[in-house]
C-alpha cells in the first residue's frame, strides 16, 4: 500500500504533460478493480481544478472506468429501449458476446427521450418520453449485464434552434436555417449549448450510464458555403478549435462523475486532413476523449476507396483500410490515444443502387469484425436503425 500511496503523490504532481494513472495490472483479488476506480477517481477530481480547456492543449488522460469490458454493443433508439422490442434486444445480448447498448437519451431531433427533472433541461428542451420509466430500464440492463451507454445528438437540434432561434444559425429573413432534409443545427460556438448538452449527460451519468456518446459534434455539412450569409454568433477561433473544446469541456465536467466520453466521427476523417468545413479533426477531438468512435460503414465510402470500386460490396477491405487509417492518424498521439471503437454495419445499402451494393448478413458482419481484429481493434458497435440485427453472427 506504501507503494501506492506514493505513485498515487507523483502522479497528483504530474499533470503539466501527458503522464496517466498507473496501470494497477490484473489480480485475482477482487479490491483491485475497486481500488483503481478509487484511484483514478482521486486524480480525476484533482485534475479538474488545474484544466485550462485550450484545443491546443489537452490534459492528460485519467480512464473514469478503468475496469470497463470491452465493449461489443448495438444501437438501440429510446422508442426500442421503451417498448417490446426491447426484449428481444436483451435476448440478443445474453445470449451473445455482445454486452453494450448505445441508447438515445437526446435524439436526433433534440429531443429528450425520458422524463428528465433537471430544470434547466426541461427549461431549454423539448421532452418526447418514449423511456417513460428511466430507471427500471437501468436496473432492466443492470440485471442482464448490459454496459449503458447514452448518446446524446448535440448540435443537430431542430428542437432548440425553433425554441431559441438565437442559438442556431438563421437566414437574412431572421428565420431559422434548415438544410435539404428539414434539420435545423444550434451552434457549437455558443457556451450555453454546451451547457445544456452537458446537463443532459450529467443527468444521465447519475441515472447509471457508464458513457456519455455525443453525436453530430460539428457544424452543418457544407457550412463553409454558407458561413458568410448566416446570422449567428460567433468568435475569432476557428471551427476546429471550437468544436475541439467542447469536446475538452464536456470531458473535464463528466469523468469526475465516474463516466467516459466518446464521440462519434465520419469514418473517412481517418483518411484526411482537418474537415474546416464543419470544424471536424479526428485527432484534436480523439485526444480529447477517452472513446472514439468513427463511423466506417462501407456504405458510406466511394467508389475508389482503399482501391476498391464498390466499397459496399468488400466489407473485409474496406475495414481494414479505415482501420489502417485509424492507427496512422492516432499512433502519433501516442499516450493521448484513445480506445477505438468504430460503427460497422449491419444494414443494406440499397440505395445505392443496384450493382452497388450486396445485401448485408452474417458473412459481412462478420467480415467486418474479422478485419478490425486483424487490425488490433477489439470494441466495435454495430448500427441498424431499426434495431433488427443479423441473426447467428459469431462476435469475436
Amino acid at each position: 500500500m506504501n507503494i501506492l500511496w506514493a505513485l498515487f503523490a507523483m502522479a497528483l504532481g504530474g499533470f503539466g504533460g501527458t503522464s496517466v494513472a498507473p496501470d494497477l495490472g490484473h489480480s485475482n483479488n477482487s479490491q483491485l478493480p475497486s481500488l483503481s476506480n478509487s484511484f483514478n477517481t482521486a486524480i480525476i477530481q484533482s485534475q479538474k481544478e488545474q484544466v485550462v480547456i485550450d484545443a491546443d492543449n489537452p490534459p492528460a488522460k485519467v480512464d473514469p472506468q478503468p475496469d470497463a469490458p470491452v465493449v461489443k454493443g448495438i444501437y438501440v433508439t429510446a422508442y426500442s429501449a421503451g417498448g417490446a422490442r426491447m426484449a428481444q434486444l436483451l435476448e440478443l445480448t445474453d445470449q451473445t458476446e455482445l454486452n453494450a447498448m448505445v441508447i438515445d437519451i437526446k435524439d436526433d431531433l433534440g429531443y429528450i427521450t425520458y422524463p428528465s427533472k433537471n430544470k434547466a433541461v426541461k427549461n431549454m428542451g423539448e421532452a418526447k418520453p418514449f423511456i417513460r420509466d428511466i430507471s427500471a430500464l437501468m436496473k432492466r440492463l443492470e440485471k442482464h449485464k448490459v454496459y449503458p451507454i447514452a448518446r446524446v445528438v448535440v448540435f443537430k437540434d431542430t428542437i432548440l434552434a425553433k425554441k431559441n432561434p438565437e442559438l442556431s444559425f438563421r437566414n437574412k429573413d431572421g428565420s431559422v436555417w434548415a438544410n435539404g432534409k428539414g434539420d435545423s443545427f444550434v451552434n457549437p460556438y455558443s457556451k450555453e449549448v454546451w451547457d445544456y448538452n452537458i446537463e443532459i449527460a450529467k443527468e444521465a451519468a447519475k441515472l447509471g450510464f457508464k458513457e456519455i456518446q455525443f453525436d453530430y459534434v460539428r457544424f452543418p455539412e457544407g457550412f463553409e458555403t454558407r458561413a458568410d450569409t448566416l446570422k449567428y454568433t460567433q468568435t475569432d477561433q476557428s471551427r476546429v478549435d471550437v468544436v475541439a473544446e467542447f469536446v475538452q469541456y464536456a470531458r473535464k465536467e463528466l469523468a469526475p462523475l465516474g463516466v467516459r466520453v466518446s464521440v462519434d466521427i465520419f469514418g473517412y476523417a481517418a483518411s484526411v486532413p482537418a474537415a474546416e468545413g464543419i470544424g471536424q479533426d479526428f485527432v484534436k477531438i480523439s485526444e480529447n476523449v477517452d472513446v472514439i468512435s468513427p463511423m466506417v460503414y462501407p456504405s458510406h465510402y466511394s467508389t475508389g476507396w482503399y482501391g476498391v470500386k464498390d466499397p459496399d460490396k468488400d466489407p473485409y477491405t474496406t475495414i481494414k483500410g479505415s482501420m489502417k487509417d485509424t492507427h496512422k492518424k492516432l499512433d502519433p498521439t501516442k499516450e493521448l490515444k484513445p480506445i477505438i471503437r468504430p460503427w460497422i454495419q449491419d444494414f443494406t445499402a440499397s440505395w445505392l443502387g443496384s450493382g452497388h451494393y450486396i445485401k448485408y448478413g452474417k458473412k459481412q458482419v462478420e467480415d467486418q469484425i474479422k478485419a478490425m481484429k486483424e487490425m488490433n481493434v477489439d470494441e466495435y458497435l454495430l448500427w441498424n436503425a431499426s434495431n433488427r440485427y443479423t441473426p447467428g453472427v459469431q462476435y469475436k
